[in-house]
């Protein structure tokens, strides 16, 4: 396809989210089905336009005065793509799958608007209605962790102890541009893609396909480090999903103890089964919505783990058209059903064990405003210092999380440098 046919179909996908109101990844498989002729990179670069309009919707938005898809798309490829008007005039002319530009007028005022004179949610790219959450949260650096979290996200591989170390495997993946991470002690990086690049397929590699390497941001990592699991304990990951933390858990334990994966949603642990024979996570026990086993665990569990359900919101670089359909009622959902994990959760700590509480999330109120709700109700529970368990597993000289008091942290894109990420502990101490 040439570049007018390209922008095109990114045009064609952006009105699919905007009509339907539905995920960016639906609209792009729906349009590679129907488009078969379309070729590898034909997809990347329709794929990444469309993704990186969303991300910078706003700002973007402004620039163009419009939303409608052709103008976050053009505004996208000019404006962040550096691709100028004229040169998409020239590129366009003769292609009849082109689609028209917007007219000179249009055109010249974009060109003289500076987004340094727009809101300031709007140079966050942030719903206006979030401004308070991330002023609240990060102070005077608001607009800049916000904006962090609109940029294009590096992928991140978790080396798998239990089979390799990080020396073998970044040896055998340098030809993808693999790099040590600044943090996590087994994670590999490969940089954020730009443009109509994309990321290499990992999944195709020796490593993966052996179970060495995992795909796994490093803010999870980090975390998984700091549930601090040892050898031979009985940890329960209470919300495993698919089960990306329990293997980090197993290699922590070296396969020893009793590790126990289980999740309400028989759907979320799709493919758990697979991924622990792969990396060879023999000694951890799948545990499914209704199983016995699990009464058997009641006040017997050195950690218990819960990944919370949460809005995801720091994830919004991989996902940045779920920030812009969040809403304070699903805000507001997600704060009681936290209450509702952690209640349920908080039986199967043993006296002077520790319940993880962990979300994908850089909102105050699903993280401390959390955490302080389940303490109030829980006096059996006390808030220890995940900040000395992050000096004391990372160090002083590492990048450092944001965190008002030390007792919990949240690591940022712009921190970091990882997804957006909160972490505390809390013991039982009756």
């Amino acid at each position: 396809m040439r570049l007018g046919g390209r922008i095109q179909a990114a045009i064609e996908v952006m009105e699919d989210v905007q009509n339907r109101r539905r995920p960016i990844s639906e609209a792009l498989k729906d349009w590679g089905l129907a488009h078969r002729f379309a070729g590898s990179g034909d997809r990347a670069f329709i794929g990444n336009l469309a993704y990186d309009a969303l991300r910078w919707r706003a700002s973007t938005r402004w620039i163009m005065d419009s939303d409608k898809a052709s103008s976050l798309i053009f505004g996208t490829v000019v404006y962040r793509w550096n691709q100028s008007w004229q040169e998409l005039e020239t590129t366009f002319e003769g292609d009849k799958f082109a689609p028209p530009l917007p007219g000179k007028s249009k055109r010249e005022a974009a060109d003289a608007r500076r987004l340094s004179d727009a809101p300031e949610w709007i140079q966050a790219d942030l719903p206006k209605w979030l401004v308070p959450h991330f002023q609240s949260n990060f102070s005077d650096e608001w607009i800049a962790e916000a904006q962090a979290l609109s940029g294009r996200p590096p992928l991140d591989l978790r080396v798998n102890t239990l089979k390799s170390d990080r020396g073998t495997e970044l040896t055998a993946l340098q030809s993808l541009g693999a790099e040590l991470t600044d943090i996590s002690s087994t994670g590999l990086r490969i940089q954020p893609s730009d443009g109509a690049r994309r990321h290499p397929n990992v999944q195709v590699e020796e490593s993966y396909q052996l179970g060495r390497i995992e795909i796994q941001d490093e803010a999870s990592q980090i975390a998984s480090e700091l549930i601090y699991a040892q050898p031979d304990e009985t940890i329960l990951d209470f919300c495993a999903g698919a089960g990306g933390k329990t293997l980090a858990l197993a290699a922590a334990m070296k396969n020893t103890g009793k590790l126990y994966a289980y999740d309400n949603d028989r759907n979320r642990q799709a493919g758990i089964f697979e991924r622990l024979e792969r990396a060879g996570a023999s000694q951890t026990i799948v545990l499914k919505p209704d199983d016995g086993r699990l009464a058997g665990l009641l006040g017997a569990c050195d950690r218990v783990v819960v990944d919370a359900p949460c809005t995801g919101s720091g994830t919004w670089r991989r996902k940045p058209d779920a920030k812009w359909r969040l809403t304070d009622k699903q805000l507001l959902a997600r704060q009681e059903e936290q209450q509702v994990v952690l209640e349920e959760a908080a039986p199967f700590v043993r006296n002077e064990g520790f319940l993880v509480y962990m979300t994908c999330s850089v909102l105050a109120a699903e993280n401390e405003d959390s955490v302080a709700g389940f303490l109030n109700e829980n006096p059996a529970f006390e808030l220890v210092s995940a900040g000395e368990v992050w000096q004391d597993v990372f160090g002083f000289d590492k990048p450092q999380p944001w965190s008002a008091d030390m007792m919990s942290i949240t690591l940022t894109p712009a921190s970091t440098a990882t997804d957006g990420f909160y972490f505390a502990v809390m013991q039982k101490v009756s």
